[in-house]
């Protein structure tokens, strides 16, 4: 036999979700909104509405713009602010890191930008992958040589794309690094065609790498999530469900496409 729901229970709950609709249908309108109107799109009784909102007003949460019009409050601005401070974007790609390990059985990494070099903040990876992780979490490699690292000179002015191998010089780790300017602007220009990275054996000899880009609430790259596998077993396929990962990724912290 099912439990009955406590009256007071059920009451509060009633409130909570009247409540959301009236935020949700303010968050609807870019100006200020009538009771009348709110009355409207949320079907509550106008003396129903115009009592939650005052509650509101009163917790900062909506704003009396003028009598009898309303519009979202700064508490939720800075409630937002709290959450968004709060995020983590290891914590907000680890699941979808997993997900994307289960699905393609190979190394999953995340990095960020530190200067001249990318820095490894996570890994999804096994054993059963029948690849060795070079760089353990925290370690370094130079932008040009990785896939994530050619995400972000991809974005960069020219002008500091050539700084970068002026102060850089380029250098190489193997017989397919990029250590020519016109060959990584060239290189650079497909990655902004494509919005994905490769690193083809240019870090590791037998080691190859795609990587798409994570972006934060306002827009900005500010991670780069890559596949790495050994050079005869990276597929093409991947490149889709790496791309669809990353977007999931930054929706999680806030992106809107297209903003």
């Amino acid at each position: 036999m099912k439990e009955a729901r406590p009256e007071n229970s059920a009451t509060s709950i009633q409130v909570i979700e009247r409540m959301m609709s009236l935020l949700d249908a303010l968050a609807s309108y870019p100006d200020p909104v009538s009771l009348k109107e709110l009355s409207a799109v949320t079907n509550l009784h106008p003396s129903t509405a115009h009592r939650i909102l005052n509650d509101l007003v009163l917790k900062r949460l909506v704003e009396r713009s003028e009598p009898g019009a309303y519009r979202l409050g700064m508490r939720l601005l800075e409630l937002g602010n709290i959450v968004k401070s709060r995020l983590s974007v290891r914590e907000a790609a680890i699941d979808f890191m997993r997900a994307l390990h289960r699905k393609t059985h190979q190394t999953v990494n995340l990095s960020v930008r530190q200067s001249d070099e990318i820095v490894y903040i996570d890994r999804a990876f096994s054993e059963r992958s029948g690849m060795q992780v070079v760089r353990a979490i925290g370690g370094r490699a130079p932008l040009h040589l990785t896939s994530t690292g050619k995400l972000f000179l991809s974005i960069d002015e020219p002008k500091a794309v050539r700084a970068y191998a002026t102060r850089t010089g380029l250098a190489g780790h193997n017989k397919n690094s990029i250590t020519d300017l016109i060959k990584l602007e060239r290189e650079l220009s497909s990655v902004r065609a494509s919005g994905c990275a490769r690193d083809n054996e240019e870090l590791e000899l037998g080691v190859r790498c795609m990587a798409a880009g994570i972006r934060d609430d306002s827009g900005k790259l500010i991670a780069g999530l890559s596949i790495s596998a050994p050079a005869d077993r990276l597929q093409e396929e991947w490149t889709e469900d790496l791309m669809q990962t990353a977007n999931q990724i930054s929706l999680a912290l806030g992106y809107i496409p297209g903003a």
